[in-house]
C-alpha cells in the first residue's frame, strides 16, 4: 500500500470507498487513529489472558469486563478524539494485562499467543508500535475483512452493553464471548469458513445484548409509548444532551429540576421523550435540531451547553464559539472540552453545566411543530389487532424497514426521496438517526396508524426484530422472510454493523444497504453475504421501488 499516516475503514465515510490514510473523514487525526490501534492491541492482550483464565476455570475480575467494553466503545467512529484519554486507557490496559499474566503464571496457566502481545513500551515508542499492529497487520485481505467485520460488530455490541451496565444490568456470557472472540482474533489461525461462523455468532450475541439493554431501559423507565415531541423552544436557558445514554438523561433531569434551566434532546436522544419516567419533568422541553452531522450550525444557535454522552461528535471548527460549551462523559472525549467523571457510586455532578447554562441566552428557534414517535415493540404489539386488520384488508401492503444511521453525504438524499415516493399503502418502520431523513415529512397515516413508526434509538432496531417475529407468529408463517416487510437500511458506524449481524443471525434476507457497501468487505466476503443472505446495495429510487415490488 502507498505511504500512509494511518489506515481506517470502519465507517461508511471511508475515503474514496477504500479507507482513510491521511486523516479520517470523521475528523480523526492520524495520531488519534494510531492511539486507537494501540488500545485495541492492548485489548486483545487483555482478552487473551482473560480467556485463558476462564478456560482454566478461574474467575476473571469485573474490571476486565469494564475495561474491554469501554475501550471498544471509545474507538467507535465519532466517539473519542482525545489522544490523552485514549493513551491513559492504553496505560491502564497494559497494567491490567500484566497483573492478569502474573496471576496466570502463578497458577501454571498456559497462554498461547500472549508473548507477542506483551509489549512493554514507553509513551515515546507508542507511535512506532502502532504502525505494526493496526488493521493491516493481517496480510490476507479476506481474513482481514472477516476479522474486522467481527471486531466492528463487537464494538457496536460493547456500546449497547455499556449502556445496560450503567443501569445495573449485565450478562457475563456476553463479556465472555467478546473476550474469547478477541483472543481468537489475536492468537488463532482459522480458515475463512470458521470466521464466517463467528460472524453469525457475533450477530446472535448482538441480539442478546440489545435484548438486555431493552430490558434495562424499560424496567428502569417504562415501556416507550406514543408521544408527540415539541421541536420548538421555550424562553429559558437550556442544556442540549446528545448521544444515547439514558442514565445521563435521568441524572441531568433530576439535577436541573427547579433551576430555571430547560433540557432538550439532540439527534439519537430524541427517543428519551417516549419513556414514561421522563415525562414528569416539566422542564424537559423537546428536541432541538436534526441528525448528528448538522451539529456545527445547530449548536451555534442553541446558545447553551451541550453534553455528549456517547459517540456522534463532529469536531467543531477552530473558530467555533460553542466548543467552550461542549462537555463529554463516559467513553466520549474531545480535547479541550471538560470531561464529567462519575464518582465511585456511578453518580455525576452536572452543576458546572447547569451554572454555565444559567449564563447563556435561550435557544434560537430553528423550527416549530411536533414529531411523533414511541413505537417500540410493546406499543406496536398493543396495536397488533389494528395492524393485522390493516394488512388483511389491504390497507397496508408493505412495511419498509428504514432504520440505521444518517450521514452528511449528498447521496443520503436518496432516503428522503425514497420515503416520499413510497405508495400510500406502505408503512415505514424506523430506528436510529436515519429517521431524520423523513420523520418530519407529511406522510400521513393509514386508518390512524402513522406511516412512520419510530421505535427509538439505533439499539431499538431490536424492537423491529421483535415486531417482525410477532407478526410471523400472528400470520402463522414458517419463515420471517415471508412477511410483507422489505429492508432498506442506511448505515454509518459500528453500532449499525452489529444491528446488521443481528438481523442476519435471525435469518433475515434481502437486506439492502446504503448509501454504499462497507469498505471493509473484501470482494470474496461481500460475495458470501450476497450469495447467502442476498444482501444488496441501493441504486436509484425508482429502480429500488420496482425491485421491492412497491410500484
Amino acid at each position: 500500500m502507498m505511504d500512509t499516516k494511518m489506515f481506517c475503514y470502519q465507517c461508511q465515510e471511508a475515503a474514496k470507498g477504500t479507507g482513510c490514510i491521511l486523516k479520517g473523514v470523521c475528523g480523526k487525526e492520524s495520531h488519534t487513529a494510531k492511539a486507537m490501534d494501540l488500545l485495541l492491541f492492548v485489548v486483545r492482550g487483555v482478552s487473551v489472558v482473560a480467556d485463558g483464565l476462564r478456560s482454566a476455570g478461574q474467575v476473571v475480575p469485573p474490571e476486565v469486563n469494564h475495561f474491554v467494553a469501554d475501550a471498544l466503545f471509545c474507538t467507535i467512529t465519532n466517539a473519542n478524539f482525545d489522544d490523552e484519554s485514549i493513551i491513559d486507557r492504553v496505560d491502564k490496559g497494559m497494567a491490567l494485562r500484566n497483573r492478569l499474566v502474573e496471576a496466570s503464571k502463578s497458577k501454571g496457566i498456559s497462554l498461547p499467543g500472549i508473548d507477542e502481545l506483551q509489549w512493554q513500551g514507553r509513551r515515546d515508542e507508542y507511535d512506532v508500535k502502532a504502525e505494526a499492529i493496526g488493521i493491516l497487520r493481517e496480510p490476507d485481505i479476506d481474513l482481514r475483512s472477516l476479522k474486522e467485520l467481527i471486531i466492528y460488530g463487537l464494538k457496536g455490541m460493547s456500546a449497547y452493553l455499556e449502556h445496560a451496565m450503567r443501569l445495573g444490568y449485565d450478562d457475563d456470557s456476553i463479556h465472555t464471548f467478546i473476550q474469547h472472540t478477541l483472543a481468537a482474533i489475536a492468537a488463532k489461525s482459522l480458515p475463512a469458513d470458521e470466521w464466517v461462523k463467528i460472524v453469525l455468532e457475533t450477530g446472535e450475541y448482538g441480539v442478546k445484548t440489545m435484548a438486555l439493554l431493552d430490558k434495562a431501559n424499560t424496567e428502569r423507565y417504562g415501556n416507550p409509548e406514543i408521544t408527540k415531541v415539541n421541536i420548538g423552544v421555550g424562553k429559558r436557558p437550556g442544556i442540549l444532551i446528545s448521544g444515547h445514554d439514558l442514565k445521563d438523561m435521568e441524572e441531568l433531569l433530576k439535577q436541573t429540576e427547579g433551576t430555571g434551566v430547560d433540557v432538550y434532546t439532540h439527534s439519537e436522544m430524541l427517543p428519551a421523550h417516549y419513556y414514561p419516567a421522563f415525562k414528569k419533568y416539566s422542564h424537559f422541553v423537546g428536541n432541538y435540531g436534526n441528525a448528528w452531522w448538522k451539529q456545527r450550525e445547530e449548536f451555534s444557535t442553541f446558545n447553551g451547553p451541550i453534553l455528549f454522552t456517547t459517540n456522534c461528535i463532529v469536531p467543531p471548527l477552530a473558530n467555533a464559539e460553542y466548543k467552550e460549551r461542549m462537555f463529554t462523559t463516559n467513553s466520549a472525549g474531545y480535547p479541550g472540552c471538560k470531561y464529567i467523571q462519575a464518582d465511585e457510586d456511578g453518580r455525576k455532578d452536572f452543576s458546572g453545566i447547569i451554572e454555565l447554562a444559567k449564563q447563556c441566552q435561550p435557544p434560537v428557534e430553528i423550527e416549530q411543530g411536533e414529531i411523533i414517535g414511541g413505537f417500540a415493540h410493546n406499543q406496536v404489539l398493543q396495536l397488533a389487532d389494528k395492524v393485522v386488520d390493516a394488512v388483511k384488508s389491504g390497507a397496508i401492503r408493505r412495511f419498509v424497514v428504514m432504520a440505521g444511521c444518517d450521514g452528511r453525504m449528498k447521496s443520503r438524499d436518496y432516503y428522503t426521496e425514497f420515503a416520499k415516493a413510497l405508495p400510500q399503502d406502505t408503512v415505514i418502520l424506523t430506528a436510529g438517526c436515519a429517521k431524520y431523513r423523513y420523520n418530519k415529512l407529511p406522510l400521513g397515516d393509514i386508518n390512524g396508524i402513522p406511516r412512520v413508526l419510530d421505535a427509538g434509538q439505533c439499539n431499538d432496531s431490536y424492537s423491529l426484530a421483535v415486531i417482525a417475529m410477532k407478526l410471523k407468529e400472528v400470520f402463522e408463517l414458517n419463515d420471517i422472510n415471508e412477511l410483507p416487510i422489505v429492508y432498506n437500511i442506511a448505515w454509518y458506524e459500528q453500532k449499525a454493523v452489529i444491528v446488521l449481524l443481528a438481523l442476519l443471525s435471525l435469518g433475515v434476507k434481502k437486506i439492502h444497504l446504503g448509501p454504499t457497501l462497507p469498505a471493509f468487505l473484501s470482494p470474496n466476503v461481500a460475495k458470501v453475504l450476497v450469495d447467502t443472505f442476498r444482501i444488496g446495495a441501493i441504486s436509484g429510487v425508482e429502480e429500488d421501488l420496482a425491485l421491492f415490488q412497491l410500484l
